[in-house]
């Protein structure tokens, strides 16, 4: 449905985006997620058409849309600072993607007053956007998106200006919204919360490259390398370079990577165990969170909230077998996972017809 081929864009002797490829299926939600300066809204820009790629090619439903005008190209694009118009009304913003279609006026109130609907914003059409709501106002530029009933949505970090309550409310409202529309939506985020709890796939991006892409399940068990291993994750995977104690390595294997849940604390002596001193306990209320120190060496382990900690305190540690991570000295998982150096494409959901 969108196809992004070999997408290369400089801006003068910085290579802002290197040789990316990426494809969506129709009705897949995929997350670009990177740090700041990784690439990715200028990514979403040039899908967008508001950059253009110094080499490369888009498609969106088989249609080359490289060289089109952003309104040629049928995309609808939510942007972080929701973009309304402030003299217009919740409504004269909805509707203003019809008006300029020129569609008859009974149909532009039906299909206002339908979107409306589904957002929860029928009792707010005839106010204005200083009298609404971080989150309503949101919800005003998700709809006016909605309306135009494009071939696929682009979302440019479009939660970031809410309080983290609301965020979390937004994203689940979002997460139904596309569910129900079954519309292709490229979204970009540096929160790996909404990465993970929105995407079909999450495309990981590094200075310019997509480094891994895949399901959230298996970026976060399976992390490619040991950025997207420490990028993922809070809090984010233990690395250790040089392993620990005389677990056996493999070869080639300079790091040994394991997620906090993946590490059981004992206060009392265990056979086989390594002995560490607790440096900080941060009890999380649903589980407490150990910082401990073996050696010069720091392991996070996330345990039970019963677990009852004090600075200094003696224990003793186990990385759970079966959930060790190798990388060797380039960062680089051992044994290698699946190719990510193109899109791997899922089976696509349902069609909106059914």
């Amino acid at each position: 449905m969108l196809d992004l081929r070999a997408i290369t864009k400089r801006f003068g002797a910085i290579t802002a985006l290197d040789n990316v490829s990426l494809a969506a299926a129709d009705g897949e939600f995929v997350v670009l997620l990177g740090p700041s300066g990784c690439g990715k809204s200028t990514l979403l820009r040039i899908v967008a058409g508001l950059e253009i790629p110094d080499e490369g090619t888009i498609a969106l439903a088989g249609r080359d849309i490289t060289d089109l005008a952003p309104r040629e190209r049928d995309l609808a694009m939510v942007f972080q600072n929701y973009a309304l118009y402030p003299h217009m009304t919740v409504a004269q913003n909805i509707e203003y993607p019809l008006k300029i279609r020129r569609r008859a006026p009974h149909q532009i109130a039906a299909e206002v007053a339908a979107v409306a609907e589904k957002l929860g914003l029928s009792g707010l059409l005839d106010r204005l956007p200083r009298e609404l709501s971080g989150g309503q106002r949101q919800r005003v530029a998700f709809a006016r998106a909605i309306i135009r009933q494009p071939k696929a949505f682009l979302m440019d970090e479009p939660l970031s200006n809410l309080d983290a309550q609301l965020r979390m409310a937004t994203r689940a409202e979002l997460k139904r919204l596309q569910h129900e529309l079954r519309i292709v939506t490229l979204y970009v985020t540096h929160d790996q919360a909404e990465a993970m709890t929105l995407a079909h796939r999450i495309a990981v991006m590094q200075a310019g490259r997509i480094v891994q892409c895949d399901t959230p399940a298996n970026i976060y068990h399976r992390p490619s390398s040991t950025f997207v291993a420490a990028f993922v994750g809070s809090p984010p995977m233990n690395l250790i370079e040089g392993g620990l104690g005389a677990l056996p390595r493999p070869d080639g294997a300079t790091t040994l990577g394991v997620r906090p849940e993946d590490v059981e604390i004992s206060t009392t002596e265990q056979s086989g165990w390594q002995p560490a001193s607790v440096y900080v306990a941060e009890e999380m209320g649903n589980e407490t969170v150990v910082r401990a120190a073996v050696g010069k060496t720091f392991i996070t382990a996330r345990v039970s909230p019963d677990t009852r900690l004090r600075f200094e305190d003696r224990v003793w540690l186990r990385l759970r077998p079966g959930k060790l991570h190798w990388f060797d000295a380039g960062g680089t998982r051992l044994p290698l996972t699946e190719s990510c150096s193109g899109p791997r494409l899922p089976s696509p959901p349902e069609s909106r017809s059914g």
